[in-house]
C-alpha cells in the first residue's frame, strides 16, 4: 500500500514533507490560540484582520523574490533553510509580547520566513517528478499531519497549563515550546538534495509579461478569490463568540473544533491532489471555491456548536481542495527553468490580494457585523468559481 502511495514521489518531497510536519506542528501550536491571544492584548476585529492579512501578505510577496533569486543562482536550499530560521526565532519571541503591537511586529517577520522558503521548496517538489498534484498533495498532507499533532499539543497543553495560570498566560508558555518544536524542523533539511542546475540571469519583473497568457487568467482568478479568502482567525472569532461559556472552556472547544478542522484537511489532501491529476486542476478549484462560499454562508447564518462541527469541517476540506491544487496548478504553466519565477508571481499576486482582504473583513467584523465578513467571503468564493466555468482555464501539465 506504502509502494502503491509512493509510486513516482522522490525522497525530497518525503524529507521536505518532514521539515513542513515538524514547522506545521509548532505553528499550529500558535495559530489557533493567537487571534485569542491578541484579543486579550486588546487587540480589536480590525487589528486582528490587519496582523492575519499583514502576516500573509508579506510572506506571499516575498515568494517572487525568494523564487527568482533561486531560479537565478540554480540554488534553492539556502533560502529554504533561512526561512526555516527566520519563523523559528520569530516564533519564539512571540510568547514576549506584551501588547499587541509586538505581536503586529512578531507575526509578519514569522511570515517573512515563509516567504522565503515558500516558492524554491515548491520548485524542489514541482521536480521531483511527473506526478506534481500527487507530490503537492502528499507534501500537504505531511503539513497538515503536523498542524493536527501542533493543534492537539495546543489543547493538551493549554488545559494543563490554565489550571495554574490565567489564560494569558497559558498561551505564552505553548508559544514557547512551539518555538523549541520549530528549531527541530531544520534538520531534515541536511538531507534534502536538489539537482544541481545553472542560473538564468533574466531580469526580474514583477509582472506577467514572461509567462503565458493562459497563466495571466489563472492568476487573476486566483486572485479574486484570495480577495474574499480573509485569514482563518474570523473563522476562529466567530465560533468563540457563539461559544457563550467561561473563557477557558470556550477556548478549549475552539481548540478541538480546530483540531477537527486539521484532521479532515489531511485526510482529503492527497485524495485532492490525485484528483486534480485524474479531472484537472481548474475542476478541483472551482468545487473549492464553490464549497468555499458555501462554508462562509453557514458561518454568517449559523451559530449551534453542533453546525460549527460540520463547518469546519468544510472549512478543511476546502483548504485540501484549494492549497495543494492552485499550486501545482500555478507550476503546470512553465518549464522547469522558470518554475520558481512563476510559482513566485502567483504567491505574490495572492499577496496583494490578502491584506485588503483581511482588513476588509476586519472593518466589516467591527463596524458592521460579523455575519456581513463571511457574507462578503462567499460573494468572493462564488465569483470566481463561475470565472472559471466560464473561462474554462485548463492546460496540459509541463513536465
Amino acid at each position: 500500500m506504502r509502494d502503491k502511495i509512493l509510486n513516482g514521489i522522490s525522497t525530497n518531497v518525503i524529507l521536505l514533507g518532514m521539515v513542513s510536519f515538524l514547522t506545521d506542528a509548532s505553528s499550529e501550536m500558535i495559530l489557533p490560540l493567537l487571534p485569542m491571544f491578541i484579543a486579550a492584548l486588546g487587540g480589536t476585529g480590525l487589528i486582528i484582520g490587519i496582523i492575519g492579512g499583514l502576516s500573509d501578505s508579506v510572506a506571499s510577496i516575498l515568494k517572487v523574490f525568494s523564487g527568482y533569486w533561486s531560479d537565478k543562482v540554480g540554488k534553492r536550499l539556502p533560502f529554504i533553510s533561512v526561512g526555516y530560521v527566520v519563523s523559528a526565532v520569530s516564533k519564539t519571541l512571540l510568547a514576549l509580547s506584551a501588547t499587541w503591537q509586538h505581536v503586529l511586529v512578531l507575526k509578519p517577520l514569522e511570515r517573512v520566513g515563509k516567504g522565503l522558503r515558500t516558492a524554491p521548496r515548491d520548485a524542489i517538489i514541482a521536480d521531483s517528478g511527473a506526478k506534481r498534484g500527487k507530490a503537492f498533495g502528499i507534501h500537504r498532507a505531511m503539513d497538515t499531519g503536523g498542524a493536527i499533532l501542533g493543534s492537539v499539543l495546543a489543547l493538551v497543553l493549554f488545559l494543563l497549563f490554565s489550571q495554574t495560570n490565567i489564560p494569558l498566560d497559558a498561551m505564552r508558555n505553548i508559544f514557547i515550546i512551539a518555538g523549541i518544536v520549530a528549531f527541530t524542523a531544520i534538520v531534515p533539511l541536511r538531507f534534502v538534495k536538489e539537482k544541481k542546475r545553472e542560473g538564468h540571469v533574466q531580469s526580474l519583473k514583477i509582472g506577467l509579461r514572461a509567462l503565458p497568457k493562459s497563466f495571466h487568467l489563472y492568476v487573476i482568478i486566483a486572485t479574486v478569490f484570495a480577495f474574499g479568502n480573509f485569514t482563518y482567525m474570523f473563522f476562529i472569532l466567530r465560533a468563540q463568540e457563539c461559544i457563550a461559556i467561561e473563557p477557558a472552556k470556550s477556548i478549549a472547544l475552539v481548540l478541538i473544533l480546530y483540531i477537527w478542522f486539521n484532521i479532515v484537511y489531511t485526510i482529503f489532501s492527497v485524495p485532492s491532489g490525485v484528483l486534480s491529476d485524474r479531472i484537472g486542476r481548474s475542476n478541483v478549484l472551482v468545487l473549492g471555491y464553490s464549497l468555499f462560499g458555501l462554508t462562509c454562508v453557514g458561518f454568517a447564518v449559523f451559530s449551534s456548536m453542533y453546525l460549527f462541527v460540520l463547518m469546519f469541517a468544510l472549512y478543511g476540506l476546502v483548504n485540501a481542495l484549494v492549497d495543494a491544487t492552485q499550486r501545482a496548478f500555478a507550476s503546470d504553466f512553465v518549464a522547469e527553468r522558470l518554475r520558481g519565477t512563476a510559482l513566485g508571481t502567483f504567491h505574490t499576486a495572492i499577496g496583494l490580494a490578502t491584506l485588503p482582504a483581511s482588513v476588509i473583513a476586519g472593518a466589516l467584523w467591527q463596524y458592521v457585523s460579523p455575519s456581513t465578513t463571511f457574507l462578503y467571503g462567499a460573494a468572493m468564493g462564488f465569483l470566481a468559481a463561475g470565472l472559471l466555468v466560464v473561462t474554462r482555464i485548463d492546460v496540459d501539465v509541463q513536465n
